[in-house]
């Protein structure tokens, strides 16, 4: 995202202090990262992205794990959408999302923006918008299904009238998803789950947007423009941040920045062969949240394996910035022309990305598809890892199936069977 220079940076950060401070925000770095569980870290990353696909766990519940640990996919799963005292909301973040309750004042623009739109995908009928809020009103919380289905019988996206009203409803905010069942979203109105005075908040757009810097600072540690757009997904034009590009409200990313509470910083060069200006949260800088000292904190990094959704990993050109770490989703790409596999989780062991394993289940066998290790350092991590994951989704051994490169297999093999799998 281009846009004029920031100001002058209160200090300088190395790469790898810049990396640091990410993982630290991330929740990988430190005792204090699992502190308070799930709410705790859904504060902490701000969005937890949801997917449908479901390899060894679903994705917002591998994003868990990955910081937590072993805790159950039950309890994470009632951590998300508690049935009596909602949380959380889901909306359009990053992508579709699982968001603090006490974000949804901040997703005001977003619900402007497509209430101007006049659609999403499908063009919705005032009259099935009625009916479902007439239904919602009379019946309480329901699913698609239970207000009439889904689906007219065709591919995916054949949705039905009732499907297409009740997510309009959903983008503008005249219904909620608090939670969900089966997998289902479970619609209700906004005033039966939001508390009165976080409903009554009514911000501008460009307040929102300021919002939201903030918590992609708070939850990257370190940002650029373009991560400030990315994050929660907020269309840049220039050096402007807008929520719609035919929006007349903008802030530019310095402006979100200043009122955000961010301090200019800059992280020195390293594979773009150039300085890079930036932002950092000042709390993550220094103790007491005091910037200026450029004091960066350490602690015990966490091994383990990435949901491909992670939000540590999901913008691409940052993780390979960051990391030095090539890494994109290939589901979606035809199985002859994949790389490295269906869903690929990347390694995270001792603060770096150092390898990357497509998993399955087979019964009570966790297999590795295809595996690559960058180094032959990674080996042992990566057993430690695929371990864990196996006990964790309650398989009782490790089956490799590809490793490359293949001198590193009996090293692997080797580690596993220390760990037991």
């Amino acid at each position: 995202m281009a846009g004029p220079p920031l100001p002058a940076p209160q200090f300088t950060l190395s790469q790898d202090e810049a990396r640091i401070i990410t993982l630290r925000a991330q929740g990988f770095i430190g005792a204090d990262a699992r502190k308070g569980g799930v709410p705790a870290m859904l504060r902490r990353l701000g969005a937890v992205q949801l997917d449908t696909i479901s390899v060894l766990a679903r994705s917002h519940e591998l994003v868990a794990y990955a910081r937590l640990g072993p805790i159950s996919r039950a309890q994470i799963e009632r951590a998300y959408w508690h049935p009596h005292q909602p949380a959380a909301f889901e909306y359009w973040s990053h992508a579709a999302c699982v968001l603090p309750l006490e974000e949804w004042p901040f997703y005001a623009f977003r619900r402007r923006a497509f209430a101007r739109r006049g659609l999403r995908w499908h063009q919705s009928h005032p009259a099935a918008c009625e009916r479902v809020l007439a239904r919602l009103r009379a019946e309480g919380p329901l699913t698609a299904t239970e207000l009439g289905g889904a689906k007219n019988g065709g591919a995916w996206w054949d949705w039905s009238d009732t499907k297409i009203a009740v997510e309009w409803l959903l983008d503008t905010g005249d219904v909620i998803c608090a939670r969900r069942s089966g997998w289902r979203r479970v619609y209700d109105l906004p005033e039966r789950v939001l508390p009165a005075d976080l409903a009554a908040v009514e911000l501008t757009d460009g307040e929102c947007i300021a919002r939201l810097a903030g918590v992609a600072a708070r939850a990257l540690g370190v940002v650029t423009r373009a991560d400030l757009a990315d994050y929660q997904r907020v269309k840049p034009n220039g050096n402007e941040l807008r929520p719609d590009q035919a929006a007349a409200p903008v802030l530019t990313a310095e402006a979100a920045a200043e009122a955000a509470g961010l301090v200019p910083v800059q992280v020195a060069a390293g594979r773009t062969g150039a300085p890079l200006s930036a932002w950092a949260d000042p709390a993550i800088l220094a103790p007491g949240g005091q910037p200026g000292s450029g004091a960066v904190p350490r602690g015990r990094h966490r091994t383990t394996l990435l949901s491909p959704f992670d939000s540590l990993v999901w913008d691409r050109k940052r993780t390979l910035r960051v990391f030095g770490f090539e890494h994109s989703l290939e589901a979606y790409v035809p199985q002859a022309k994949r790389v490295h596999g269906y869903f690929t989780m990347p390694l995270l062991a001792g603060g770096r990305l150092v390898g990357r394993v497509d998993p399955a289940r087979d019964g009570t066998t966790l297999v590795a598809r295809k595996l690559t290790l960058d180094k032959p350092g990674a080996a042992e991590p990566m057993a430690q890892a695929l371990a864990a994951a196996a006990s964790w989704v309650g398989c009782d051994n490790v089956k490799l199936q590809q490793v490359e490169p293949a001198n590193l297999e009996p090293r692997l093999r080797s580690a596993l069977a220390e760990h037991g799998a």
